[in-house]
């Protein structure tokens, strides 16, 4: 145990129930690991579990917008630009911005709590 970097070994008791909500609020976290659960929480206090789908949404999103912005140019260059294509990217824009607006309005309710 000398080489490990963790070498000084803690007990802690609890009752079953104790240990079956130590292990939901683990699943919640996402975590599996028992000892890291518990060493974070000592330490820390809390642990912060983001659902980041609405973040992987708008991350598409971007891509997309940007996918389309870099067509409309390539295509502006060579051949000039269509009405409908700058349409197309205001459409897109505002999409992604509703989207924004909506995970940023989510957040500011989270940390209002």
């Amino acid at each position: 145990m000398e080489n490990r970097k963790r070498n000084v070994h803690l007990h802690v008791m609890v009752t079953p129930d104790e240990l079956a909500a130590i292990h939901e609020r683990m699943a919640e976290a996402g975590i599996s690991n028992a000892g890291a659960y518990v060493r974070k929480m000592a330490l820390n206090g809390y642990i912060l579990h983001i659902d980041l789908a609405p973040v992987k949404e708008l991350i598409s999103l971007q891509r997309r917008c940007s996918n389309n912005l870099n067509q409309v140019a390539v295509h502006a260059h060579t051949h000039g630009v269509y009405p409908e294509e700058i349409d197309g990217l205001k459409r897109d824009y505002e999409k992604l911005w509703g989207e924004v607006s909506k995970v940023l309005r989510e957040l500011s309710e989270l940390v209002a709590k």
